[in-house]
């Protein structure tokens, strides 16, 4: 029989128990469309959490958003995580969150959920092989949908995800992927440095062997979230359920390319995007390894044709592209290695280049890796001191004790007081927040839908490209 349980309290403390009852019937409370009413109440569903991105969207509370949280999933490991997750928000002494997880568990959540409706705001984060196929069913049902990256990880996903937007449309309901990255200050100031002519000059076009715009992060499957070791699943090993690194994290990327080179302007996918160069490379993984971040013995057979001579796992979670935007050449690429070195953690590299100064982004030991941003001269030429320091109080003024500072002739330092640096988990409650924000207004800004296929288009194109590369060098 399906699972029902109403969790809160101390429920998960233990070991996770899955109260059975009775057969439900099928509710007669259901609508043709989402809305927000019932006093403006937000009603979040969480629909089969298989990433940690999941839990972080609940991390803290918002204002008209219902505190009972309907979760639909299939029966396992990673909706037992995710409830712990949540359970562990509501037990934390400060600012402990309250919600009550409502979960419905059983090989038909997805068909219940769209049955149900007992929300109209659907999260997804989790497998990504079924992620826009849950889109599409929640969109087709009327639901409004906040979306983990990536909403596709193919080009045949892209396809449906384009159908999935044109569904939004007609159902009137919104659409929104989760893109944390624009929430994190040296990026929100690199871009606002170059929208000031005064200091940046305009951006360069640059060349593939010179790109104007360059990022570059760096992961690790071995990490904390929330002050303890991340365990994941061993699906999220599995490209063909994961998606490969070049349309998997590349997601955020390609769209802070967008989103600081052109910002709120319109990217049409079929004539302002080129795709270049790309390529893709495994990061091996030993059993042990594998066993220590999901606690599974061995590999599974699903991921037996990644396994090389029965001793390591390639996981092709890393990869490169070079592409133009609008005539402005652009390279992003994805690293992923296994466990940071001691001290160390996840890395973010970024350089924009401008007719007067470079914009640059780093993040590694010099910066005790912390993202630092930077302002250097652009070749062959001098920053006007006065004039830097005269239009720095654009930022000044808008940014509250944000400073810059001289290092030497050939460098400068915005100065970020840490009151800006809120951290990577709690920008997915400012992404929620943005999201709430659009709910209420009943529509997205106008580019953010054409910019997010140009983004899915850029990534999976670039991963179609990679492959038949990939084929036509094994012959």
């Amino acid at each position: 029989m399906k699972h029902i349980q109403n969790l809160a309290g101390a429920v998960l403390m233990g070991s996770l128990l899955m109260a059975c009852a009775p057969e439900e019937k099928k509710t007669e409370e259901t609508t043709d469309k989402a809305t927000t009413t019932n006093s403006n109440m937000v009603r979040l569903i969480t629909l089969d959490p298989g990433h940690f991105h999941a839990a972080l969207v609940q991390k803290t509370m918002f204002d008209k958003v219902d505190s009972t949280v309907h979760v639909y999933a299939p029966e396992g490991s990673d909706v037992q995580d995710h409830l712990k997750r949540i359970e562990g928000y509501n037990s934390r002494q400060e600012n402990p969150t309250h919600w009550k997880e409502e979960v419905y568990t059983g090989p038909d959540f997805l068909q219940k959920m769209v049955e149900q409706k007992k929300g109209n705001v659907v999260v997804i984060s989790g497998n990504n092989l079924k992620k826009t196929e849950y889109i599409k069913e929640s969109i087709d049902a009327g639901l409004h949908v906040l979306a983990d990256k990536p909403m596709c990880i193919d080009t045949e996903g892209f396809e449906l995800l384009k159908a999935s937007f044109e569904a939004a449309e007609k159902n009137k309901v919104l659409l929104y992927d989760i893109m944390t990255e624009r929430s994190e200050i040296t990026t929100v100031l690199q871009k606002e440095l170059a929208q000031l002519p005064e200091i940046f000059g305009e951006l360069q076009k640059g060349t593939v062997k010179d790109p104007a715009v360059t990022k570059e992060s760096v992961h690790h499957f071995y990490k904390y979230v929330s002050g303890s070791p991340l365990k994941r699943p061993a699906w999220f090993m599995d490209v063909a359920q994961q998606g490969e690194g070049i349309v998997d994290v590349t997601t955020h990327l390609v769209d802070l390319v967008q989103w600081e080179c052109f910002p709120e302007q319109t990217i049409d996918y079929q004539k302002d995007i080129e795709i270049l160069q790309v390529k893709r490379w495994p990061t091996p993984m030993t059993r042990s390894q594998f066993a220590l971040i999901t606690g599974q013995p061995d590999f599974p057979e699903y991921l037996r044709k990644d396994v090389v001579k029965d001793t390591n796992l390639n996981v092709y979670s890393n990869g490169e592209i070079n592409y133009t935007l609008k005539g402005i050449h652009a390279k992003v690429s994805v690293i992923w290695n296994y466990k940071a070195p001691e001290g160390a953690g996840d890395t973010h590299y970024s350089i924009m280049k401008g007719s007067k100064a470079n914009l640059v982004i780093r993040q590694g030991a010099e910066q005790k890796y912390v993202p630092e941003l930077y302002l250097e001269p652009a070749p062959k030429t001098k920053i006007d001191e006065k004039a830097l320091v005269q239009a720095f109080e654009k930022i000044k003024s808008k940014y509250a004790g944000v400073e810059l500072k001289k290092l030497s002739a050939e460098k400068w330092q915005i100065v970020i007081p840490e009151k800006y640096r809120t951290g990577h988990e709690a920008h997915f409650g400012e992404v929620a927040q943005r999201f709430l924000q659009y709910l209420e207004a009943g529509k997205l800004p106008d580019w953010e839908v054409p910019n997010m296929l140009a983004k899915y288009y850029t990534t999976t194109q670039a991963l179609s490209k990679a492959k038949a590369s990939s084929n036509l060098s094994a012959r």
